[in-house]
């Protein structure tokens, strides 16, 4: 059987889809700390699979501009609304966790803006410039929206040179419209390019299991590419709820460890691939690549 027909017949509740359950020691400081700091995370926001494995390592992807979006992406967790006012105290409240954590690496994301003229990246460039400040040997990967494209916006957290600026594609092109609100698949690709061209790390990721093909995949992988993206992750898409897209199909294992070999061969320098992968896991490993 070809990867092609394994990918056209594959079987919905899969035994593999099996999560971590949060618990230990590292796991209760983490929470406590992003409690008491009033700290938002994609950990809990994104009901990521990983938060059990991640937090009891001691570590976490925060989330700044609040959390709450101005989109309305049909793949995503987080509250869409109407946001609160920039908290310009959030930067040195992030800085500083990220002190008494003691982390060597840290992952930044951030809720969309589109009611801000800047897209929040002023927010941005203070968060990353008081994280160093207050952690002069840590390594930061940003996680950043599209800023509708600007390249100012793009430009100002290039300035303060964080060692990987991701963005995720999410989709293929042809689900990009109907999976991702207020995106366009190009624009995403324009973003990537801007970031490669900097000469800092670029990385982006897609979901698995959207109804997507193998062939579309496949193409995905050369557009990244083309934008001299260095770094890929792929994983499995889980419905967050009832009124989110539907899983179309849950990916086999098999299928993923042959993605990765694929874009590797392809010529990415690091590839994640496997069902419950999510874009900040083992993000340390991409420093420098």
């Amino acid at each position: 059987m070809t990867v092609n027909e394994k990918y056209k017949n594959r079987k919905r509740l899969p035994p593999w889809m099996k999560m971590q359950m949060p618990g230990g020691v590292t796991y209760s400081k983490v929470k406590n700390l992003v409690n008491r700091h009033n700290l938002n995370t994609i950990c809990i926001s994104g009901n990521c699979p990983n938060i059990g494995e991640c937090w009891s390592r001691g570590t976490a992807t925060f989330m700044i501009l609040g959390n709450v979006c101005t989109r309305n992406c049909k793949f995503c967790g987080v509250e869409t609304g109407k946001p609160e006012p920039v908290d310009w105290n959030e930067p040195e409240r992030i800085a500083r966790s990220v002190q008494i954590m003691g982390l060597k690496h840290c992952v930044i994301t951030s809720v969309d803006r589109d009611d801000l003229d800047d897209g929040g990246s002023e927010l941005w460039a203070v968060t990353i410039k008081e994280i160093k400040r207050m952690n002069p040997e840590i390594t930061l990967e940003v996680l950043i929206p599209d800023f509708r494209g600007r390249e100012e916006d793009i430009y100002r957290v290039i300035k303060e040179k964080p060692e990987v600026i991701s963005h995720n594609l999410e989709t293929v092109e042809r689900l990009t419209k109907v999976i991702r609100s207020g995106a366009d698949y190009y624009r995403s690709l324009k973003v990537i390019r801007t970031i490669s061209e900097s000469g800092i790390t670029s990385k982006s990721g897609i979901m698995l299991g959207l109804g997507e093909t193998m062939e579309e995949v496949l193409s995905v992988m050369d557009n990244l590419l083309e934008a001299d993206c260095r770094v890929m992750t792929i994983g499995q898409y889980l419905q967050p709820s009832q009124y989110h897209w539907p899983v179309k199909e849950y990916i086999e294992p098999e299928i993923f460890l042959q993605l990765k070999t694929t874009g590797l061969k392809k010529g990415f320098r690091f590839v994640e691939s496997s069902p419950l992968v999510r874009s900040s896991y083992c993000a340390e490993k991409h420093v420098g690549s």
